[in-house]
């Protein structure tokens, strides 16, 4: 799960172009990006991008692989997020 309250235009087009394919090649599944938000309590109305991996492992080596790190670099300084990788139950 990720949250960002910011992306520049640039940045978050480059990344979108690098991320998404490394990210399903990693065997993620977009769940949810963007849409309507309501938060409630202490939590904080931002873009939520929420992807399933068919487990806990396969998430992290996504996250670390090669193709993903360079989303990252073309990221740059374009976002301040909050990124979660979290272990589902069965």
């Amino acid at each position: 799960m990720s949250t960002a309250p910011f992306q520049t235009p640039r940045s978050s087009a480059a990344y979108n172009k690098l991320a998404g394919p490394a990210v399903q090649a990693g065997g993620g599944r977009l769940l949810a990006r963007g849409g309507r938000v309501v938060a409630h309590d202490a939590g904080i109305a931002e873009r939520t991008v929420l992807i399933e991996f068919d487990s806990f492992k396969q998430a992290l080596a996504a996250h670390e692989s090669e193709a993903y790190q360079e989303a990252l670099v073309a990221l740059s300084d374009g976002v301040e997020r909050d990124f979660r990788i979290i272990e589902g139950i069965d």
